[in-house]
């Protein structure tokens, strides 16, 4: 996932979808037993997040009609904001409502403790024809304790990390970036922006972002440096922090916050650095087949946006688990729910309402083409919903804006996409819960600063490896964990 998720790098935008109770007309039914609608449809709750679309009530009533016809059931979703969503479903799973669908949350440690459907069963009838156009990646990937628990939204199956320029800015100076593939080769490009462009943030960065990016596969639970290197030994775990080529792009890093093209506030900062403004100059941004190259991106900035790939496309757990649907253990409707969540991956109409929102006021199909699409006016305000969480990407219309080019790229890519060894491999982490809190804790103090460039690496690295260390936590979890690698490598 990328470091700016709020607006979702999608095959069809941004802006989460939301909902009203309004929508679904007057509900009856409580906690016990499934609602029904005021025309006797049963009502499938969902829970989704971000904010909610100004026309939503017609986004739903226009999908429902279908949704009605092929299942008789009737979708209601509600929203939960961007910065409150793990905290409220945290609650709303341990009160057991009676939900039914929702975007989960903490997906593996939430399967494990039995608050989400098996839908192993339900994937061979009510959900068969959505199964058959997954990625078996989505399966691998999804598969906890040999159960499937996820209904993953085909998109981005491998993605890749990827600088992102602002193209006006790339015009107006005449920048080069042709031959930029690492972060040490972006220097004279952020110089020339700092010197000329004082207002601007040569590499635009928050308090949340993680470290440089590299070819590495997180097995770990978040937080945690733990990595396979997709470089190097594949069969080994090991601490990203102790990694020589690693360690050097956090020296260019370094050098780049003294020298000031880093925000100096950057580990408190929560500076948005909107996509269409110029208030930035590079950032980092992840891009998958799904995105057609460079063409979501600059249509999302409503500007030219440039990027240049600095990891590989790799199928990761991480990848597959961008999106994934769930339907709750306590629903009372579960069949039914599967049923809904197949017509949002399957039916196309379905999908190109909600995602690109009404025909003819936010876009309008191009003439002599079966999937291209012109978006109007009406789109570019928050009337409709987005790609990445809303259902199967590829089924959605293209808009006009992507090339023949990027699309045989797009099939390219998806083709060639190397599958991570450790994709399906699932960390237990009830023999190391102490262990783990207590790295964590130590990390905070730590990694932020590092992360960033803040701190000089080769003075900051060895403090926190041997605080880390002294307290024979980390080599408990570390060696948990090759222990476990080596049993799903062995088992594979």
């Amino acid at each position: 996932m990328n470091k700016w998720k709020k607006y979702a790098l999608t095959s069809a935008s941004l802006l989460a979808i939301g909902a009203t109770l309004a929508a679904c007309g007057n509900l009856t039914g409580n906690n016990k037993k499934a609602a029904t609608s005021d025309d006797g449809k049963t009502v499938i709750k969902m829970y989704q997040i971000g904010d909610k679309p100004d026309n939503l009530d017609e986004l739903l009533e226009n999908a429902n009609k279908i949704i009605g016809e092929k299942t008789g059931a009737k979708l209601d979703i509600q929203y939960l904001g961007w910065g409150d969503y793990d905290k409220k479903m945290n609650v709303i799973i341990s009160s057991g409502e009676n939900y039914d669908i929702a975007l989960a949350n903490n997906y593996v440690i939430n399967a494990q403790k039995g608050a989400y459907a098996d839908l192993t069963e339900l994937y061979k009838k009510e959900g068969k024809d959505l199964y058959a156009a997954l990625d078996p990646a989505y399966i691998k990937g999804n598969t906890v304790n040999g159960k499937i628990y996820a209904v993953p939204v085909a998109a981005n199956v491998a993605s890749s990390q990827n600088f992102a320029f602002n193209g006006p800015l790339l015009e107006k100076y005449g920048i080069d970036i042709s031959n930029i593939k690492d972060y040490s080769d972006l220097e004279e490009a952020l110089k020339t922006i700092k010197e000329k462009e004082p207002n601007v943030t040569p590499y635009a960065m928050t308090k949340s972002y993680g470290g440089p990016a590299d070819d590495f596969d997180y097995v770990a639970v978040d937080s945690l440096p733990f990595v396979v290197d997709l470089q190097g030994d594949t069969t080994k775990i090991v601490d990203r922090y102790t990694i020589p080529r690693y360690v050097e792009k956090l020296k260019t890093l370094h050098k780049y916050y003294e020298a000031g093209y880093i925000p100096k506030d950057v580990t408190t900062s929560d500076t948005s650095f909107e996509l269409g403004a110029d208030t930035w100059f590079v950032r980092e941004e992840t891009v998958g087949p799904a995105d057609y190259g460079n063409s979501l991106l600059s249509r999302v900035a409503n500007r030219k946006i440039e990027i240049k790939p600095i990891t590989g496309l790799y199928k990761k757990n991480n990848t597959t688990q961008v999106a994934n649907f769930v339907i709750s253990n306590n629903s009372k409707n579960k069949e039914k729910a599967m049923e809904v969540l197949n017509v949002l991956n399957t039916d196309p109409e379905v999908l190109n309402g909600l995602v690109y929102g009404p025909e003819g006021t936010n876009w309008e199909k191009v003439a002599g083409t079966e999937n291209r699409v012109k978006v109007l006016d009406g789109y570019n305000g928050n009337t409709h919903m987005s790609g990445w969480n809303t259902g199967n990407n590829w089924i959605l219309y293209i808009n006009e804006n992507v090339t023949d080019d990027q699309i045989a790229q797009s099939k390219k890519d998806l083709e060639e996409a190397k599958e991570s060894p450790a994709l399906g491999f699932i960390f237990n982490t009830d023999s190391v819960k102490a262990e783990i809190t207590a790295l964590t804790n130590t990390l905070n103090q730590y990694a932020s600063a590092i992360n960033t460039g803040t701190v000089d690496p080769e003075v900051e690295i060895p403090k926190m490896l041997d605080k880390l260390k002294e307290e024979g936590a980390y080599q408990k979890v570390l060696d948990e964990m090759q222990k476990q690698y080596d049993e799903f490598l062995a088992n594979k």
